[in-house]
């Protein structure tokens, strides 16, 4: 099962908790409002779902299995160009990124003087919900910034709260995976190292965190570090990565933190970046973000989590 949040394209249209279907996507409230008729209190957010698991998750699945001999046209099953999708929970209580997380990916940091040590525990920082942005968003390359790359990262959904997690529990601690493209302003960020900061405002500009574009229940991931991510800018082919080369794994991840502060339900832990993004190769100036640029990373199997790039004045025209 793959959940989302969509809302349809008119203007004033409320968000809606939505499933993906070969290319489609399935309203659920309304798959369940005709399938199951005296079944109407379904959550009114993929995170109230979440949390509401597992009746919540149960529902959904209901739902979605009698929407699939749905034919379009009756307001269950739409075309993907029929509704605008939004990130699958935009609204977490925490959107956590883990960072120097990826063992080739180090090596790029310490060339380019992005990091002045390599991590011995875990390590991140937050970005904001309000740089979220869904599948097919548009996000503006900020004035003055010419060094924009990409970052795919898998990104773990908590299930339910999650506080002093051993090692060996975190799994049942997730609901699912998504994706992140962790777009990062380079300049900004080497400044940031340069003064002692933790990342900020390298990592929080408007739209910097494209994630979607669903998040795919666990129990359809055999082995969530045993994946391949690429990232792909104009159709052609960045990297290709395996998620096994992360240093600290899921488990790892939540045993550290969670020890101090607890994750909710629908909370949001990138993993981090792996190698081949712009700032490690040599040709970087030719490889960086620019308007007109359309960026897409994936879960190999899945469907992709889509960005365009543009400029402030595609943006106000």
């Amino acid at each position: 099962m793959k959940l989302l949040t969509f809302t349809h394209t008119q203007p004033g249209a409320k968000p809606k908790i939505g499933a993906w279907l070969d290319g489609d996507i399935v309203d659920l409230e309304a798959a369940l409002s005709r399938g199951h008729p005296g079944d109407n209190k379904f959550p009114d957010s993929l995170r109230s779902l979440i949390a509401a698991a597992p009746s919540g998750l149960a529902a959904a699945r209901r739902a979605l299995d009698g929407a699939a001999s749905v034919r379009h046209g009756d307001g269950i099953r739409l075309r993907r160009d029929q509704v605008r999708l939004l990130p699958p929970i935009p609204d977490p209580h925490l959107f956590f990124c883990v960072g120097k997380n990826n063992k080739s990916h180090l090596e790029e940091l310490v060339r380019n003087q992005l990091i002045k040590e390599i991590p011995k525990e875990p390590t991140g920082f937050v970005k904001l919900n309000s740089v979220m942005v869904g599948d097919d968003a548009a996000v503006v390359r900020p004035h003055g910034i010419t060094t924009l790359d990409y970052e795919p990262e898998l990104t773990f959904v908590i299930g339910k709260r999650a506080f002093r997690v051993a090692k060996g529990d975190a799994l049942s601690y997730v609901a699912g995976i998504t994706l992140t493209n962790d777009l990062t302003a380079r300049q900004i960020q080497k400044q940031e190292v340069a003064s002692g900061t933790r990342f900020w405002t390298s990592k929080n500009m408007p739209g910097f965190g494209p994630v979607g574009p669903f998040v795919i229940a666990l129990d359809e991931v055999a082995d969530p570090h045993d994946l391949w991510i690429t990232c792909a800018v104009n159709g052609e082919r960045r990297m290709r990565v395996h998620t096994g080369d992360m240093i600290f794994r899921i488990g790892d991840v939540l045993e550290h933190f969670s020890r101090w502060m607890p994750f909710e339900p629908g909370d949001l832990i990138a993993m981090g970046a792996p190698a081949g993004v712009a700032v490690g190769q040599p040709n970087a100036d030719e490889l960086y973000l620019r308007p007109g640029d359309t960026v897409e990373i994936a879960i190999e199997g899945f469907a992709p989590l889509r960005t365009r790039i543009v400029s402030a004045e595609e943006e106000h025209a």
